[in-house]
């Protein structure tokens, strides 16, 4: 290459580049109903609830006409929040706080309106029976647009994780010795607060902090120690249902064992197959449009403790309608149940359980001396290709359910404690499914 072109290379024009200048002061006129689209779906979220009653939820507010204090937050803005939180899988107050902050969505939701997590986490758990009642709200429209058939339902429980943690479980005798420890802190520190000379230089946050925290801890180890009774009983029960043996002395000698963090929550078997802390949430589904029907939250580990009945009885109750078929998977297996359904008038789905002696293994149909009618008929019903092909629809309706809470609602964990907070939480979630696919029909 000759120098002359080396030189001409050297003398070429600096490179022009767009550099972000950060200090610039800028004047910005927007309208926050520009941070969104028109057919973003916020906008249809929200036009839904404006056309929910939320009269209960206005109910306790104490900022009235006349009175003095600060005006309270809509509850029509907090309940859109939570729905859309929900449908976007956000099951966190603080996450939800945090996106008011830097989404547009969420910010045209508030309009300017600010949030904080302890407002948003109250309002979450708060309302359980007018958030009840909004669920059955939108059920009852959905049965009155005939979106909604309740004649044949499909449930199945999913175990959700809690927030207790793996290693608080204790036992009877521990239970007592941290609770009489939890005692004695509480009194050491309300003469620590009501001595002159401990509580110099203390603000009052600072005190009413300290008691709270003494007070709280020993409220969970009390709810804790309240909850031994009910689980020395189960064994007993599950004894007799096992016919005793090996197994029931097995069971027996197992010491019953409370979360010192979540009184209500118990150890389950996860789907991973692990075992953690967990509550178990039953979901009731209606077979032709997919939605969901009931909703219950309980702290039984095993589907066979008659929680299908229960949650059919919602069903009913929340629609107005009566149940005719009811399809469960083979976890709910109780001849009792069977029984039950057959004198109200409703055929239950549900296989039987496999035979313990390999030679008999098939023939779970087959009619037997000494069975009732009502479990011929549930054996003719099993076994016939047209009850074959309603039970298919268990599995196509109640599982695909499931998952999309648990994959995309936000029911992987529940971050609270106690079973009335968590069925709130599942309530939401319900919710939050139901407006995302039935929103086109609720607005006509």
């Amino acid at each position: 290459m000759s120098d002359a072109g080396t030189v001409g290379e050297q003398q070429k024009a600096a490179v022009r580049l767009r550099t972000p200048e950060r200090r610039q002061m800028a004047m910005v006129v927007q309208c926050p109903d520009e941070l969104v689209g028109l057919n973003h779906p916020v906008r249809r979220v929200m036009a839904v609830v404006e056309r929910l009653n939320l009269s209960g939820f206005a109910e306790p507010i104490k900022a009235r006409e006349g009175v003095a204090g600060r005006d309270a937050t809509d509850p029509q803005l907090l309940v859109a929040l939570w729905l859309y939180a929900c449908i976007r899988g956000i099951g966190s107050a603080r996450e939800l706080a945090r996106r008011c902050e830097e989404s547009a969505a969420f910010r045209w939701l508030c309009g300017g309106v600010t949030v904080n997590h302890r407002l948003l986490s109250d309002f979450r758990t708060d309302h359980g029976e007018v958030l009840d009642a909004l669920f059955t709200q939108v059920i009852a429209s959905l049965v009155d647009k005939d979106v909604v058939q309740v004649s044949r339902v499909s449930q199945d429980g999913v175990r959700v994780r809690m927030s207790a943690g793996a290693g608080s479980f204790r036992r009877e005798e521990r239970l007592e010795a941290l609770l009489a420890q939890a005692k004695q802190h509480v009194e050491e520190v309300r003469r620590q607060l009501d001595s002159p000379a401990q509580r110099a230089g203390v603000s009052a946050r600072q005190k009413a902090a300290r008691r709270r925290a003494a007070q709280e801890k020993q409220q969970r180890l009390e709810q804790a120690v309240a909850q031994l009774p009910e689980l020395k009983a189960k064994p007993e029960q599950a004894i007799q249902r096992a016919g005793g043996g090996k197994y029931g002395e097995k069971v027996r000698c197992r010491e019953p064992r409370v979360s010192t963090t979540d009184a209500e929550a118990r150890v389950m078997k996860m789907p991973n197959g692990g075992f953690n802390p967990a509550v178990n949430v039953q979901l009731a589904t209606d077979t032709q449009s997919r939605a969901i029907v009931g909703v219950e939250v309980t702290n039984e580990g095993s589907d066979s403790t008659g929680l299908s009945e229960p949650l059919r009885q919602q069903v009913e109750q929340r629609s107005g309608q009566a149940v005719g078929q009811h399809l469960l998977d083979g976890g709910y297996m109780r001849t009792d149940d069977i029984e039950r359904a057959h004198g109200q008038g409703v055929e239950l789905f549900v296989p039987p359980q496999t035979a313990k002696n390999p030679q008999n293994r098939g023939y779970e149909l087959e009619p037997k001396r000494g069975d009732s009618e009502a479990v011929l008929a549930w054996k003719r019903r099993m076994s016939s290709e047209v009850g074959k092909e309603i039970y298919k629809q268990r599995a196509a309706t109640s599982e695909t359910v499931n998952a999309d809470l648990r994959s995309y609602r936000g029911l992987s964990q529940i971050t609270v404690r106690g079973l009335a907070k968590a069925k709130c939480v599942a309530l939401w979630c319900a919710l939050a499914y139901n407006v995302m696919h039935f929103a086109v029909v609720l607005l006509t």
